[in-house]
C-alpha cells in the first residue's frame, strides 16, 4: 500500500520520487510573499485622510485607555502562553477571571467590576480595529462576567454633589495670586456650566479652527459667557449666566484670569510655573480639576459630618457637574439641556439629594 506522502509526491509515471528530490524540497526556502503594488499618490492621501477621521471618532483619552487595555491583555497572554489574536472567547473569559481574582500579575490587586467591564469594552474595540468580531454574549464571556458581577459587584458609590453654598465656601479658601485666579475661574465655570473636567481644560479662549481643544468661550456683556463644546454627538452651546455678585460670577472670574494670565489665544486654562508668575503655553491636565475640587472641598469643610478618610473619597471633578443638577431649582428640562443629556432619566441620576423622599409612598398608601 502506497503511503499518503509518497502518493501525494509521486511523479506522473507512477514511480516514487527520488530521495534527493525530497531532501531538496524539504530544504528549499519558500519564496517571500509578494508585496502589494504601491497605491496611487491620490489614494495614499485618501487613506491618510480616512485614518485621521477614524482617530477623530474618539477622544485622545479614550484612545490612550484602549491602548492601555490592549497592552494589559497582550502582556497577560504572553505570560500565560496564549495568543491574543485571533480572539478566542475562552481566552477572554479566562482573562477577565484573572482580573477579578487578582491573578493577572503577582502583587496586583483584583480589579473592580466596573474596571473589568470597561477593559472588556476596550478589548472589543481593539479587536474590531484589527478586523475581528467578538460576541460578548458568548457563554465563555457572558457567563463568567455575570458570575463576577454577582460575586464582586459593590453597591454604586456616586461622587458627592458640591452645592452652591459649598462652592462659595470652596472658592473662599483660595488666595489672590495668579494660581488662585485660575482655579477660581475653573470652579465657577465648571459648576455653572455643568461641565466635565475634560471639557473645562479643553476650552480655548477664542475660536480656533485648527485647535485640538473641546471648544471655546465667548463673552456677552452683562449677560454671561457662551461656551461652545464639541461632544460625542456634535457641537452644543452652554449658556453660563452672570452671578449675583462679582465674587460668585463665572464671567468676572474668567475675565480676571484672562487679563492677569495674559492669554490672547490658545488654551484657556494652563499650567503655572513654580514662581506663580509665569503661565505655560500648554493646556492644563484634567486631573488638576479633580485635585482642585477635592482639596478645596476638604479645606472648606464640606461634609464635615463624615470622617476625614471618607470625605477624601467623596469629591472629584464630577462633583461640580452633579452639584449644578442638584442645586438648580428650575425645570428639569433646563438642567438636562445644560448638561447635554439626551434623556431626563440620565439627568435625574445627577440630582444626588434633590428628590429624595419628595414622594412619600408610605403615607400615600394610608400608613
Amino acid at each position: 500500500m502506497t503511503s499518503p506522502i509518497c502518493d501525494a509526491t509521486a511523479h506522473d509515471d507512477g514511480d516514487l520520487p527520488d530521495i534527493v528530490d525530497l531532501v531538496l524540497e524539504m530544504g528549499r526556502i519558500p519564496a517571500e510573499p509578494q508585496k502589494p503594488p504601491p497605491l496611487p499618490v491620490g489614494l495614499e492621501n485618501l487613506v491618510e485622510t480616512a485614518t485621521g477621521y477614524a482617530k477623530a471618532a474618539s477622544s485622545e483619552n479614550t484612545r490612550d485607555a484602549y491602548a492601555k487595555d490592549w497592552r494589559h491583555f497582550a502582556s497577560w497572554c504572553r505570560r500565560g502562553g496564549f495568543e491574543p489574536l485571533p480572539p478566542e472567547p475562552q481566552t477572554i473569559g479566562l482573562y477577565i477571571s484573572a482580573c477579578a481574582a487578582g491573578h493577572v500579575k503577582r502583587g496586583v490587586k483584583p480589579l473592580s467590576v466596573a474596571t473589568i467591564e470597561r477593559r472588556l469594552s476596550g478589548l472589543v474595540w481593539n479587536f474590531t480595529q484589527r478586523g475581528f468580531a467578538v460576541d460578548r454574549k458568548d457563554r465563555h464571556i457572558a457567563t463568567v462576567l455575570a458570575g463576577i458581577r454577582r460575586k464582586h459587584a459593590k453597591p454604586p458609590r456616586q461622587k458627592e454633589a458640591v452645592l452652591g453654598d459649598d462652592l462659595l465656601a470652596m472658592v473662599a479658601t483660595l488666595g489672590h495670586d495668579l494660581r488662585a485666579l485660575r482655579d477660581r475661574a475653573i470652579l465657577l465655570l465648571g459648576f455653572a456650566g455643568g461641565l466635565r473636567r475634560s471639557e473645562i481644560v479643553g476650552l480655548d479662549v477664542t475660536r480656533d479652527e485648527n485647535s485640538n481643544g473641546a471648544g471655546w468661550i465667548e463673552f456677552f456683556p452683562e449677560k454671561g459667557v457662551l461656551v461652545t463644546l464639541r461632544g460625542k454627538t456634535g457641537w452644543r452651546e452652554v449658556e453660563v449666566g452672570c452671578g449675583s455678585s462679582d465674587q460668585s460670577c463665572p464671567a468676572v472670574a474668567l475675565e480676571t484670569w484672562i487679563k492677569y494670565g495674559r492669554i490672547g489665544r490658545g488654551p484657556l486654562f494652563r499650567r503655572i510655573f513654580k514662581d506663580n508668575k509665569t503661565v505655560d503655553v500648554e493646556r492644563l491636565s484634567d486631573k488638576h480639576v479633580a485635585r482642585l475640587v477635592k482639596q478645596t472641598a476638604l479645606a472648606a469643610g464640606v461634609r464635615s459630618d463624615l470622617p476625614e478618610g471618607e470625605r477624601g473619597l467623596l469629591f472629584s471633578g464630577h462633583s461640580l457637574r452633579a452639584g449644578l443638577a442638584t442645586s438648580a431649582e428650575i425645570e428639569e428640562r433646563h438642567v438636562q439641556k445644560q448638561l447635554g443629556h439626551t434623556s431626563a432619566e440620565m439627568t435625574r441620576k445627577y440630582q444626588r439629594r434633590r428628590d429624595r423622599f419628595r414622594v412619600n409612598l408610605t403615607k400615600a398608601s394610608g400608613l
